[in-house]
């Protein structure tokens, strides 16, 4: 594997970019009402945004320290040039909901110039984005920084539509445009298919664009903490269904659903845990059906009623606390279910996570206890084959509780990918296990054959003048430092909230890019 160069210690993934201009709609095209799976409804799309590669390059450059930052992580230096222009295109598609058909949308960008990196048949990428709550989000939009999307879509831009690739991004079913009323979250089966049909409606859009554009046929799945679990549901199924996969780069990801799962049950609860825990619970129920009567049966009744409309909806994941929508912190009680769950309500084991897992406990709490106790129940009966202890590293051979059943079934554990994969993440990860997901599944996947598999721990020191990901690990620790000198006396909870969201994404992502270029 060649290095490359990834972002020193500048932060930036907190992008706050000037209005992108351009916005160039196109002819309306041709609408398409009641689409099949893959179909594009808008032909050709509307493109959104037009800019050459000078004028994305000076739209960073006036940007501040965030932009500039965006500009060195994508071309390795401050000063450097952009290979290609991007065209940001608005896709409208046929997919699957849990059970039913349904429409989704996303953006297509193709990078654009007379540069031989960004002319003749270009490889795809397929980005699938991490957990948001906000309906709106839209990664095609660039004339509203407002919009949660923003700032990710101006990333995918930079880092892979600038440099060469076709990238195709959704915005999942349940949000913007898509008319389903939720999100099938982490449901493996949905979430695979929306993958395959996206990648075939921008298949059709790419001869019909202002700047028509031509895909190769190298193939390329990466996504990020949700988007993570999505893109490797999506290389498992195109293997399945005979789609060439080039390559596939899940980041921070919680593959081993059952797993994690398992471990918040057993009072390890992450951080978001109230957010992540009812996606899961809509999701499961709309798909299956036999999670719970009513919602009332699994929250409290300060949170039940309106629960399954809530997320996505309207709040962001501030106001959806301030609301008092959702707890901010306790998914659980601080009463233990029963006196034999004491020692886990929280758990107390005198180590750093001590303090994390405590604050998903207290009297605020979004789960009621006989729901977790149901839990506990069947996960001591039927365990996991690493929570709370390794054995088998599988999942459960017979779970019997219908959430424990429905984690089964989206766990991605028991299958062996035959395209390359990079498995990338942080150790410290208090969302998203590192231990549980990342390197379970490097552990599993150690005996295939050398270079099928590569995992990535970007907060890790570098193994030597050879090692091929030497900066994204010494631009990790540069900017994890930054935060810490700037944060003082609040420096390791500074650190608890931006790992996941701001620390580890733009050095994986800069990794994943580094590691389709081989290929």
């Amino acid at each position: 594997m060649t290095k490359y160069k990834v972002l020193g210690a500048s932060l930036f993934a907190a992008l706050v970019l000037a209005a992108c201009g351009g916005g160039d709609s196109g002819p309306l095209g041709t609408q398409t009402a009641n689409p099949t799976r893959g179909a594009l409804m808008q032909s050709p799309p509307p493109r959104i945004t037009s800019m050459t590669a000078a004028d994305f390059k000076a739209l960073l450059t006036a940007s501040g320290a965030s932009g500039l930052g965006l500009l060195q992580l994508s071309t390795g230096s401050t000063t450097g040039t952009l290979p290609c222009g991007v065209d940001v295109q608005y896709i409208q598609y046929g997919t699957v909901g849990a059970a039913e058909p349904t429409t989704a949308s996303g953006a297509l960008m193709v990078p654009t110039g007379s540069g031989a990196a960004c002319t003749g048949a270009r490889p795809i990428v397929m980005y699938a984005h991490g957990t948001n709550i906000t309906r709106r989000y839209n990664l095609a939009d660039f004339s509203d920084k407002t919009n949660p999307a923003y700032s990710e879509g101006v990333l995918l831009a930079a880092l892979y539509a600038a440099q060469g690739y076709i990238v195709v991004a959704p915005n999942y079913a349940g949000y913007d445009s898509s008319p389903l009323a939720y999100h099938p979250y982490l449901n493996a089966d949905q979430q695979s298919k929306e993958m395959i049909d996206v990648l075939a409606a921008a298949k059709k859009a790419l001869p019909t664009l202002i700047s028509p554009t031509t895909a190769s046929a190298k193939l390329f799945i990466t996504g990020y903490s949700q988007g993570g679990f999505v893109a490797m549901a999506a290389h498992k199924a195109m293997q399945a269904a005979g789609i060439p996969v080039t390559a596939s780069a899940p980041m921070s990801g919680p593959y081993a659903l059952a797993a994690q799962s398992d471990a918040t049950f057993y009072g390890n609860v992450n951080a978001g845990g109230t957010i992540f825990t009812p996606m899961i619970f809509t999701s499961f129920q709309k798909a299956y059906g036999n999670l719970y009567t009513t919602p009332a049966d699994v929250y409290e009744s300060a949170y039940a009623t309106g629960i399954e409309t809530l997320l996505p909806g309207t709040y962001d994941f501030t106001t959806v606390v301030t609301s008092g929508k959702l707890p901010q912190l306790a998914l659980f009680n601080s009463t233990p279910p029963a006196p034999a769950f004491a020692s886990i309500t929280p758990p107390v084991t005198g180590g750093a996570t001590d303090a994390l897992f405590a604050l998903g406990f207290g009297t605020n709490n979004l789960i009621k206890n006989s729901v977790r106790l149901s839990y506990l129940m069947d996960a001591i009966a039927n365990p996991d084959g690493v929570v709370p202890s390794f054995t088998t590293g599988a999942p459960a051979s017979t779970p019997l509780n219908p959430l424990r059943m429905a984690a089964k079934l989206n766990d991605l554990r028991g299958w062996t990918p035959q395209a390359p994969v990079l498995l990338c993440a942080g150790n410290g990860d208090p969302t998203v296990f590192y231990s549980l997901n990342t390197g379970l599944m490097g552990a599993l996947w150690a005996g295939l054959p050398a270079g099928l598999v590569t995992v990535l721990d970007v907060d890790s020191a570098p193994t030597g003048a050879g090692d091929p990901f030497a900066a994204a690990k010494v631009g990790f620790a540069a900017a994890k430092g930054a935060l810490i000198a700037a944060s003082g006396a609040n420096a390791a909870a500074a650190v608890t909230g931006a790992y996941h969201g701001t620390l580890v994404p733009p050095y994986c992502n800069a990794a994943a890019r580094g590691f389709f270029s081989q290929f």
